[in-house]
């Protein structure tokens, strides 16, 4: 997940946020939240701005390792909370919710992807806290992105206070006054990076964009190609994506990558495929048609091109994923530079393979680009066995760069395949594999 601070969002570096950069004679940055005594945290939190607490015990006795750093802290308390996730999340919501019932119009109707995405942002934020490039890079990607839905900084503390709460009660294993300040300190510095970001991001590009559907075209029973002009000029990078909201779920947002380069004519086009119980998908392929007006966040994702090196480039594209790929395709062209670039285009069934003919005139335009399209069974002759399977059987690729779009599964399964082949990680793309689980409704 999968991005980095600037200054405070109220310009004097005191206000904005739950855990608030303060003087150091002001030690407390929040009130602690009204939870069942027994599950109460025995002392007061500790100075956020202090990113180590007192050597005091990190909990009750025989927790186990003997590491009292803060990251180890945290994600001690993240194993411990891990098997009950439903639970711990249940009752953040429940506590947030009922002490600031004006925040819930701020969240979808239904909660459960909500409630996934929060565990998984805490648990990525733990797992990070000692490594504060890749921390600062996701959080300030997740604090521009939080601006389409309303979330202001006033909205941090009512948050930090619902966070400790739930925490609490449901890591008493683990909880102690060390713990305490470990969470506080982390979420200080998580809170104030999201701010910093959605301020400095406020200066240059609105929370959402109106997009008013121009094109709707139907490729197979289940897909549909929707194509959009947005009202002011959004600026993106093929290989991105964004995240989509419909007129007819409000406040529910999904990601969908942009299926060509930017084109001069502004308008943006999406691979939809309608899923089973997938809200945005559904409206989007059934419901959607020319007139209608959606809502745009911001462009996100690296899985773009680096123009600075000749690399052959190798791209995997599953289903839908192929939207993002073609992207890529258009941008090397663009640039005009005679790269190498293979394409794989992977489906379950020769109807998943539904732009083919877009593919191989490309291939046709460019001879430098090749086009190889692969079934898992295999029918009507075409490789079969996956994509994995098929570029194994080809190459070697050892000095390309590497791009990977499509389902979860795929891309777990073709990481662990380039890798074999001899692509160091370091040049291998993809998005984030929880905003695409994320996608799939």
């Amino acid at each position: 997940m999968g991005t980095p601070t600037t200054p405070s969002s109220d310009g004097a570096g005191e206000g904005g946020g739950w855990f608030t950069r303060r003087p150091a004679q002001a030690p407390d940055a929040f009130s602690a939240p009204q939870v069942p005594q027994a599950s109460q945290a025995p002392h007061a939190p500790h100075s956020p701005y202090t990113t180590q607490g007192p050597h005091a015990p990190a909990g009750t006795a025989g927790t186990g390792p003997s590491d009292e750093s803060d990251a180890a802290l945290l994600r001690r308390t993240m194993a411990e909370i891990e098997p009950i996730a439903d639970q711990v999340t249940s009752y953040f919501y429940a506590l947030l919710f009922l002490h600031h019932p004006e925040l819930r119009e701020l969240f979808p109707a239904a909660m459960n992807t909500q409630r996934d995405r929060l565990f998984k942002a805490l648990l990525t934020a733990a797992t990070h806290a000692d490594d504060p490039a890749t921390l600062t890079t996701y959080l300030t990607h997740l604090g521009r992105g939080h601006r389409k839905y309303g979330t202001r900084p006033e909205h941090y503390p009512a948050v930090g206070e619902a966070l400790i709460g739930a925490l609490t009660r449901h890591a008493s294993a683990v909880w102690g006054p060390r713990t305490e300040a470990a969470w506080v300190a982390a979420y200080t510095t998580i809170s104030q990076i999201m701010i910093d970001a959605a301020t400095e991001d406020e200066l240059r590009s609105p929370a959402w964009w109106q997009a008013e559907v121009v094109a709707h075209e139907m490729r197979t029973p289940d897909i549909a190609v929707v194509t959009v002009r947005p009202d002011q000029p959004y600026p993106f990078l093929a290989g991105q994506y964004t995240s989509l909201e419909t007129p007819w779920w409000p406040r529910v947002w999904r990601h969908y990558s942009f299926a060509s380069a930017p084109r001069a004519d502004g308008l943006l086009s999406f691979h939809v495929k309608a899923v089973p119980a997938g809200w945005v998908s559904t409206a989007l392929v059934r419901r959607a048609r020319p007139g209608d007006v959606i809502r745009l966040g911001p462009p996100a994702g690296s899985m773009t091109v680096d123009h600075s090196t000749d690399n052959g480039l190798l791209c995997l594209g599953g289903g839908t994923g192929i939207a993002p790929i073609k992207a890529l395709v258009e941008d090397v062209a663009r640039h005009g530079r005679r790269r190498t670039v293979d394409v794989f285009y992977g489906a379950r069934e020769n109807h998943g393979l539904y732009d083919i003919e877009t593919m191989l005139r490309l291939r046709q335009s460019h001879s430098w680009l090749s086009v190889r399209p692969v079934l898992d069974d295999g029918p009507g002759g075409l490789p079969s066995g996956g994509l994995p399977d098929a570029i194994r059987e080809h190459g070697p690729w050892y000095t390309h760069d590497a791009y990977l779009s499509g389902p979860p599964g795929m891309i777990r399964r073709g990481v662990e395949a380039l890798v074999g082949v001899g692509i160091p990680t370091h040049r291998i793309r993809h998005d984030s594999l929880e905003e695409l689980a994320g996608a799939t409704t």
